[in-house]
């Protein structure tokens, strides 16, 4: 079961730190405006740097044109980021501290007490300038739970909004995000749950959803999945198996063909045809089976209509074809071929297919049966 959740989209934080990928000014305020769009409800901006000079005008363009858009910034738990914050005035600034043993000691060279201090002392500061803090703990599935826990509650105590676990290198399954999501969620009264989920065994999409049926109320996504090695949860299938499946009426499923497009235009990206919900041959279809069910019942083999994510249905002629198939393509294009087929249509249309080792046109077919072009 689904509670109240939000999508926390990171395309200009987590997205951009794919290699080779470094997004304009102009960039950003179009993908904030396509995310918009898409009904998505909370925007993590960027990080909360001197080295970022763009998120103070970034932050101007979302006030001016979505004022409703909730607007967050990443931020390492140091005093001068944290300022910098405080001067940008996000609605929301996200510290983040690194919780496993091998960040800690092997990555910093320091220990748990030093995480305890650091994230305390961090908050305490952006908490004395006025901000909303929230807590992001890196590499929680890699972490000592007792010690995930003792954090949670001390963050919970100095006034975390909202507490986000992440699966830094994507080892969880589905199982363990939920039995996380379940043990952390017990103990905390006031703090809320998030995960950010890296897809470096493919299952980022699979555990975010397994979150937010586990009871955390934020799921991080990235447009296209962009990110550091594999990525992350992708946007349109978070929001595609939301609206398609789960019946979200809030966000716009028709909206996201256009942002991914547009992203991956600007990243030189190619959309792969396969791709869930955005890709452009995930209506096609030449197995006899199913092009059997799909004339008849398209809801057979396909989860959700295509008008919903603007695709098109193609039915193909090719090798794999049943002749029923092959019968019913041949009479759509030529009616009086329902009472007088060729005798060999069926075996030429297989037959050349084959030879050519690909579906066939509407106008090979034609030249192939001496029908009317």
């Amino acid at each position: 079961m689904f509670g109240e959740f939000a999508i926390i989209d990171t395309t200009l934080r987590e997205g951009e730190q794919t290699p080779g990928v470094l997004f304009s000014l102009h960039e950003k305020r179009c993908i904030v405006d396509g995310l918009v769009r898409v009904g998505v409800g909370e925007v993590e901006l960027g990080i909360s740097s001197s080295h970022h000079p763009c998120v103070g005008p970034l932050i101007a363009h979302c006030r001016s044109n979505h004022p409703h858009l909730k607007l967050s910034l990443w931020s390492r738990c140091q005093e001068k980021d944290i300022a910098v914050a405080a001067e940008l005035r996000p609605d929301l600034l996200s510290l983040s501290i690194p919780v496993s043993d091998i960040h800690l000691e092997k990555r910093l060279g320091k220990d748990r007490g030093w995480a305890m201090a650091t994230m305390c002392k961090a908050m305490a500061f952006a908490r004395n300038r006025g901000m909303t803090v929230a807590i992001g703990f890196e590499d929680a599935s890699r972490s000592d739970q007792r010690f995930l826990t003792k954090m949670a509650k001390a963050a919970e105590r100095l006034g975390a909004v909202r507490i986000r676990l992440a699966d830094t290198v994507g080892i969880a399954s589905p199982g363990e995000m939920a039995r996380l999501v379940i043990s952390l969620g017990s103990c905390l009264t006031k703090s809320y749950l998030a995960v950010h989920t890296h897809n470096d065994f493919g299952m980022a999409t699979a555990n975010a959803m397994a979150a937010l049926e586990a009871g955390a109320q934020s799921v991080d996504t990235v447009v296209l999945g962009l990110g550091e090695r594999t990525g992350c949860a992708r946007l349109e299938e978070i929001v595609g198996y939301l609206c398609l499946i789960k019946g979200n009426t809030q966000l716009q499923v028709g909206q996201l063909k256009t942002l991914a497009s547009y992203v991956a235009g600007i990243t030189g990206r190619n959309i792969a045809g396969n791709r869930p919900i955005v890709g452009e041959d995930i209506f096609t279809c030449e197995t006899g089976l199913h092009l059997q069910g799909l004339r008849n019942a398209p809801e057979t083999y396909e989860p959700f209509a295509p008008e919903k994510v603007c695709g098109k249905r193609r039915l193909l002629l090719g090798p794999k074809c049943g002749r029923r198939a092959i019968i019913a393509h041949l009479v759509g294009l030529d009616k009086s071929l329902a009472k007088n087929l060729p005798e060999g249509a069926v075996q030429m249309v297989r037959e050349a297919a084959a030879t050519l080792r690909r579906p066939l046109s509407d106008l090979e077919v034609r030249r192939l049966l001496s029908l009317p072009l």
